[in-house]
């Protein structure tokens, strides 16, 4: 039983160090003293559109709308909010991980000993 204790221990604390460096990382990122995780990377549509496609009109239209939307959100924020986003999912995955690994170390932790009657 000696032996259960000490691995529900390990479990207990690999649980708990699985929670704080999440939680530290989490930290730091959105402080700003981390990079975000790269996971999504945007980079602009730099195709002109053939002449038979649309007319001088449209492709002028076209190139406005296109100018006004990247002046009102630029492709930076939409790269970073993704990219946080997609860490605070996955922080909130590994947090509920290790609390499910912590809580399987407090039960190995409080196994009864059971005794042989002599």
């Amino acid at each position: 039983m000696a032996l259960s204790k000490i691995i529900g221990w390990l479990t207990f604390l690999a649980g708990i160090v699985i929670i704080g460096s999440t939680i530290y990382l989490t930290y730091n990122i959105f402080i700003g003293e981390a990079a975000t995780p790269q996971i999504f990377e945007f980079e602009p549509n730099t195709q002109e559109p053939t002449q038979g496609e649309v007319s001088g009109i449209e492709a002028e239209l076209g190139r406005m709308l296109s100018e006004q939307l990247t002046n009102l959100i630029p492709l930076d924020s939409v790269t970073k909010f993704a990219n946080l986003a997609t860490w605070t999912v996955g922080a909130w995955i590994l947090i509920f991980g290790g609390s499910k690994v912590s809580e399987l170390g407090i039960k190995l932790i409080s196994v009864p000993t059971n005794k042989e009657p002599s």
